[in-house]
């Protein structure tokens, strides 16, 4: 064997190596493309996920909120499913502020509604930028 075939054939060696690099590093991109890809699913399905269980909390509270407000029936079977459904979420802050009723007795103007749906809305905003602290941070 000659001296050019020796070459020849150590270069094609030295070729199929690099491709064989240039390969497994490809694989390699592609894999964490995918595993990002993966993670920012599962960061958006959460986030989603609480922006919806928040949104609707809110609108309970908001409807809740109305009801007193325009002294509704509290008897209605509406109301009373609303108020049910509403007492744990109101519960802690039930008796943080006495409410001002407006026009008499009737229409209530629930200061602690309002503070209940801050306070959740606030809570919200913390938990997703945790959930962002620890999808980013990986």
């Amino acid at each position: 064997m000659n001296h050019n075939q020796q070459d020849e054939e150590s270069n094609l060696e030295r070729r199929r190596e690099l491709r064989q690099d240039q390969e497994a590093f490809r694989l390699q991109q592609e894999e964490r493309r995918l595993g990002n890809a993966r993670r920012s699913s599962t960061f958006v399905w959460i986030v989603n996920g609480i922006y919806w269980l928040v949104g609707a909390l809110q609108m309970l509270l908001v409807i809740r909120f109305l009801l007193r407000l325009f002294s509704a029936n509290r008897n209605n079977a509406f109301a009373e499913l609303i108020n049910h459904l509403s007492a744990p979420f109101i519960a802690p802050f039930s008796n943080l502020f006495i409410s001002p009723t407006l026009g008499g007795r009737e229409n209530i103007f629930d200061l602690n509604i309002v503070i209940a749906i801050l306070a959740y809305s606030f809570l919200s905003y913390l938990l997703i930028t945790l959930v962002r602290f620890i999808f980013h941070n990986r």
